[in-house]
């Protein structure tokens, strides 16, 4: 075995122990993130109050029990944990919510919950705005009494007020990019570019991250031109979640795919995030 797999191989073994390790971390603290947070004002569903005991304000979001505002917005509705999330099952829906994610799912499109699912004494908690989304409702929220109000029937997309530039290129790089992998792992290549937008090392703005040719160019695609292709349903979905605020990536700058890479220039001068699918992140 060559020196440089024989440290390929030790560094997969070091970033799976990290990754198990910071996994743990995020359990912990999703679980517990109701006891630093504050008590959540009253409930109403369609008008009629909801006791929803336990419902917890957490980085300036409402946190809900997700089977309480469910069956009180479809009364058709079954809720079930099945392995391992919660799912709303009613006529033409069904909603998924894992614990950890940082979106939940409604018919297959993924609704951002930017601080994650969280589990809390056994319930499934979830932001209401992200679960009225999800089931197609709105909310109205008093900032004097911290009450929520939740309709049925009159949900308006979160991705409609996307600025209609960023998401046509941040899809198309995520797509390029990463076309089969998993959700959260197109996410973290969105965060890779939002990343670089915010940094003073890179250009300020998507199109010019993405377009940036020093050192030849940044991206492969842009070389290639698939940059150029009609992106994938799901990477459309991950563009809009990354511009709603959802981040799997953290302060990652760069990702590769070492099977594939020509070059590990990455892997020896910056400091591992995260692996996600094929890819490794780092800032």
């Amino acid at each position: 075995m060559s020196g440089y797999n024989l440290v390929t191989k030790l560094r997969k073994v070091v970033n799976l122990m990290k990754n198990v390790i910071a996994a743990a971390v995020v359990g912990a603290l999703l679980t517990t993130a109701a006891v630093a947070a504050s008590p959540a004002g009253a409930l109403t569903v369609n008008g009629a109050p909801v006791e929803a005991a336990g419902s917890y304000v957490h980085q300036n979001t409402t946190y809900v029990p997700l089977r309480a505002v469910a069956e009180a917005l479809r009364p058709d509705a079954s809720v079930a944990w099945e392995t391992d999330r919660a799912v709303i099952r009613a006529d033409s829906l069904e909603v998924t919510a894992r614990p950890g994610d940082a979106y939940i799912l409604s018919n297959g499109r993924a609704v951002a919950a930017p601080h994650g699912v969280h589990l809390q004494s056994g319930r499934t908690m979830v932001p209401v705005r992200a679960l009225a989304e999800a089931m197609g409702a709105s909310v109205y929220w008093d900032s004097v009494t911290g009450s929520v109000s939740v309709t049925s029937g009159t949900s308006g997309s979160a991705s409609e007020s996307d600025p209609d530039d960023a998401l046509y290129w941040l899809s198309r790089i995520i797509s390029a990019e990463s076309r089969g992998e998993p959700l959260e792992g197109q996410i973290a290549v969105g965060n890779v570019v939002l990343n670089r937008v915010a940094s003073p090392d890179f250009p300020n703005t998507i199109y010019g991250v993405i377009f940036d040719d020093r050192w030849g160019g940044q991206f492969t695609p842009v070389r290639n031109g698939t940059i150029y292709h009609e992106p994938a349903a799901q990477s459309v979905e991950a563009a809009r979640l990354c511009l709603s605020g959802v981040n799997v990536a953290g302060e990652s700058l760069y990702f590769l795919a070492p099977a594939l890479a020509t070059s590990h220039w990455v892997m020896e001068n910056r400091t591992h995030v995260v692996t996600i699918g094929s890819h490794w992140f780092y800032r």
